[in-house]
């Protein structure tokens, strides 16, 4: 075997907390997943070593909110999708405010701190409809914050609205809504978005989203789904991008990305004919994100795809936050993957690798 000494000099400028390129990336890529694993276990630990008055190395913490989807309306038949359904079918449906008021207090009463709302591209509901939805909550539910609307949704409400996406953003915020999760982020590649959801918001959309909400002061999380048509260099390419972004949200001192999470494409019940991939390569996308994208402080661990035992494995492995409880589910869970967790399941699998667990809101500050 031939020595490489700029293997080890890689290794030690990761271990020292230093920022890799892609090069360097697709270089980590080819080591041992056990290898990748604990020096994405040091990046998690210098990345949380000032968090909660120095002892963010000992809290994994979790939410409690619940996944509420508006409309299974949607309109851009993404082939990785199993949840759309078109107007005309039986099982469409659009939410009432009735509905909407039942399962924020079933949400409460759990200890819940805010609703992840997002929901199909309807084609029809108006711009009025939504800030009446999110006045109406803010008013009645003042104590929940709402986690709403993916940036491919602001695209197709621009779209719609025909206005534009600063004022959209903004008069969504000053109706109630509180921060922006990372849905639709996928694979933040024009060439593998065009072959898996070719009528979807594409990736400069994507991240200007995420640049106006950042500007107007709301937070957002970024997100990866891999496993299906992409190759690492995209995967690599794609936490490129939301690092480039998060240098420039940084700096805007208003609001920048929480957390990075990434789970797996779950292909049953959908029209993408691509191979998934297992726990393994997962664990192993994870920690390259960890040491990549090296400006995220937070990382979290995807039970909902992968189990609750690997979610579990997964704070080994870059991971600090073992995402929610997942109240409801409904999107992965048509794709034929459903797996449950409860509080004392997140206090087991927390305190089980010796860490404390601690739930937190949607801004990482713990609660209670």
């Amino acid at each position: 075997m031939i020595y490489d000494a700029s293997l080890d000099t890689l290794l030690q400028k990761v271990w020292d907390g230093s920022r890799i390129d892609r090069a360097e990336a697709r270089r980590l890529w080819a080591l041992p997943l056990e290898e990748l694993g604990a020096l994405a276990d040091h990046r998690r630990q210098l990345a949380k070593a000032k968090a909660y008055h120095g002892r963010g190395n000992e809290i994994v913490t979790y939410n409690v909110d619940r996944n509420v989807n508006y409309t299974n309306v949607c309109n851009v038949y993404c082939k990785f999708c199993a949840f759309y359904r078109v107007e005309k079918d039986d099982d469409s449906y659009v939410i009432t405010l009735a509905e909407m008021d039942q399962k924020i207090a079933e949400t409460l009463a759990l200890g819940g701190t805010q609703i992840l709302m997002q929901g199909g591209h309807h084609p029809k509901l108006t711009k009025q409809w939504y800030l009446d939805l999110l006045s109406h909550i803010k008013t009645k539910w003042p104590q929940i914050n709402i986690h709403g609307f993916s940036p491919s949704e602001f695209i197709h409400f621009r779209d719609v609205f025909n206005e534009p996406l600063e004022k959209i953003i903004a008069d969504f915020k000053a109706a109630g809504l509180g921060s922006i999760p990372g849905g639709g982020g996928e694979i933040l590649v024009d060439a593998v978005r065009k072959r898996v959801a070719p009528l979807k918001a594409m990736s400069d959309d994507w991240l200007s989203v995420m640049d106006i909400a950042h500007r107007l002061g709301l937070y957002s999380s970024a997100t990866m789904m891999f496993g299906h048509v992409e190759t690492i260099e995209d995967r690599i390419e794609h936490l490129d991008r939301l690092r480039a972004q998060q240098e420039k949200s940084l700096g805007y001192k208003a609001a920048h990305f929480t957390a990075f999470i990434a789970w797996t494409f779950q292909a049953e019940h959908t029209k993408l004919k691509a191979p998934t991939v297992g726990a393994h390569e997962y664990l192993k996308t994870q920690a390259l994100a960890r040491i990549y994208l090296d400006n995220f402080e937070n990382i979290q661990s995807s039970w909902v795809t992968q189990g609750l035992e690997i979610g579990q494995v997964a704070l080994k492995y870059g991971a600090n936050d073992l995402g929610s409880i997942m109240i409801e589910e409904n999107v992965v869970s048509q794709a034929g993957t459903t797996f449950c967790m409860t509080v004392p399941d997140m206090h087991r699998l927390i305190k089980d690798l010796g860490y404390e667990p601690h739930q937190r809101d949607n801004w990482y500050r713990l609660v209670n």
